[in-house]
């Protein structure tokens, strides 16, 4: 598979180049378009209980997309987020897993294994659900955010401190620790912040600009009531 993407970094696009008979897993609902006689087929990746686990727990779909490019020229899938925001590819070698955080799986080449990761009381204060999507194999795996994409490489020994609601995937090698970023219920009112990750390297994580959780306290606070 070659992904190719446009229109980042506020409203990306991916598009997932198949060779003939091969396959792309891709997030339900997220397909944008397909070459004319691309196949499809929809599954809980694993049986009833896996696809209940993604779905509920770590905030995916039941449902996985199948997507396999027809013969003898193959074909393409362009695939995009539920939020506007970018899209990044992470190169998985087959040696480091990484960790995907509550809506931020978009697809993955054939190859690519998921199952929904137990993240620990803390991530379940944390906005991150409780639950992982982890991801491991060979291939691409695609992600996508709100706002653009940061990148934090810490060497070894490195630390460095991100809101939870900020975090969109890092890598199995990345070491983290949530807590409170200030010390007391009054004192987090009034810093307007919660729960943040303590990260330690090395390793790497990307982060998004914008938080899903503050898009939703807005609309909320801006709705009419009944």
């Amino acid at each position: 598979m070659q992904v190719q993407i446009r229109h980042q970094p506020s409203f990306a696009v991916a598009r997932l180049l198949l060779a003939p008979n091969e396959p792309a897993q891709v997030e339900s609902g997220a397909m944008v378009a397909t070459s004319y006689g691309m196949h499809m087929q929809a599954n809980t990746q694993g049986g009833v209980m896996k696809g209940l686990g993604r779905a509920f727990l770590g905030g995916e779909s039941l449902f996985v997309s199948t997507y396999t490019a027809p013969p003898p020229n193959g074909g393409w899938v362009d695939v995009a987020g539920g939020l506007p925001g970018d899209i990044r590819v992470i190169e998985m070698d087959g040696r480091v897993g990484w960790c995907v955080t509550r809506g931020s799986w978009l697809a993955n080449s054939h190859g690519i294994h998921l199952e929904t990761k137990w993240g620990g009381f803390g991530n379940l204060f944390g906005g991150e659900g409780g639950f992982l999507t982890h991801a491991q194999g060979q291939g691409q795996l695609v992600v996508s955010c709100y706002g653009a994409i940061d990148v934090v490489n810490l060497q070894p020994g490195e630390y460095v401190t991100i809101d939870s609601g900020h975090v969109v995937a890092y890598a199995d090698t990345v070491q983290s620790q949530l807590r409170k970023v200030s010390q007391g219920v009054i004192q987090s009112l009034k810093s307007g912040e919660g729960f943040v990750f303590d990260f330690a390297g090395p390793g790497q994580i990307l982060t998004q600009t914008r938080n899903p959780d503050a898009l939703l306290a807005w609309l909320i606070a801006r709705m009419p009531s009944r």
